[in-house]
């Protein structure tokens, strides 16, 4: 899984640097203010990707003194640096750039640039999405997109597809523009194309900065995950009670979970069993729960 996500994310880079740079070029020969948002917004996008393998690579690093649970939230902290640049750098400049545009309509010059280097950055997007599709849909089970997305605790997995996604819509809308601009004689239409860009960059780095913020203050196991440990810690012939299961993603692949637990009275060697045999059968169903700690304290009369 990691595999496809970091070939996803770096399939992103390499495509929306190519992208970037073509697109540029065709703003600076045509002056059309949607090329020039779409330019910005696939350079933003490449060095998310960046980012992305930044916080990909230091999360892998192991643990510490200083750092005794490991570094795995730096992949969601970088999650949301990435959303945040989304936001500012491609939401909000694409949005000024529209707004005066929008105000002060200019003819677009030689349109047939556009047209070629939109319809090039559409295959490069479509190439760089099937990747990130390609990951993605191995979290999916069977769900919907947006319900994987909620529950994806790998931001890698989600982010580059909505990110390519949003560009290809965006691909179409400063076609519409250029198009309305130059062949309807509708000069605001490039500006408007402009503001649009704009407003779905906010959209998706709303989108990923709440998802990236749920994992970076600790999100747990879902309620049915707990549910089923609860039903198999119970079933265990020497637990007498199970209080609360407290959990936390430490990084996408791993949790860590606390059990308040009273044993039946048995003694040490028992006890020392029922531990044993308690975390080979949550190893054995649940893999990414890799740290369990035992409170036998909570539930004291």
């Amino acid at each position: 899984m990691a595999g496809e996500n970091k070939a996803s994310v770096l399939a992103a880079v390499g495509g929306n640097l190519a992208i970037a740079i073509s697109k540029f070029v065709a703003a600076a020969a045509t002056g059309s203010s949607a090329m020039l948002s779409e330019a910005i917004h696939s350079l933003v996008d490449a060095g998310n990707g960046g980012l992305l393998l930044y916080g990909m690579r230091r999360s892998k690093r192991p643990a510490d003194s200083a750092h005794p649970f490991g570094h795995g939230h730096e992949l969601y902290f970088w999650s949301l640096v990435v959303a945040m640049l989304i936001f500012g750098l491609g939401g909000a400049i694409s949005l000024v750039q529209g707004w005066l545009r929008l105000h002060n309509p200019q003819d677009i010059d030689n349109p047939a640039w556009n047209y070629i280097v939109l319809g090039i950055s559409a295959a490069f997007e479509a190439v760089t999405w099937y990747f990130g599709w390609k990951a993605f849909a191995k979290e999916q089970r069977g769900r919907g997109v947006m319900e994987t997305i909620v529950r994806s605790k790998d931001p890698t997995s989600f982010s580059v597809l909505v990110e390519d996604s949003a560009a290809l819509l965006g691909i179409a809308v400063a076609f519409v523009g250029v198009w309305a601009a130059t062949s309807l004689q509708m000069a605001w239409a490039d500006g408007a194309a402009s503001i649009f860009i704009g407003v779905l960059l906010c959209a998706v780095a709303i989108l990923l900065v709440n998802e990236s913020r749920k994992l970076l203050i600790g999100e747990g196991l879902e309620a049915a995950t707990l549910d089923k440990l609860r039903a198999l810690l119970e079933k265990d012939p020497d637990v007498d009670k199970v209080g609360r299961l407290l959990s936390m993603y430490l990084g996408p692949e791993e949790v860590m979970l606390v059990i308040e637990i009273r044993f039946r009275q048995v003694d040490a060697s028992a006890v020392r069993q029922a531990v044993t045999r308690i975390k080979e059968g949550i190893a054995r169903d649940y893999p990414r729960v890799r740290r369990i700690s035992f409170d036998t304290a909570a539930l004291l009369d």
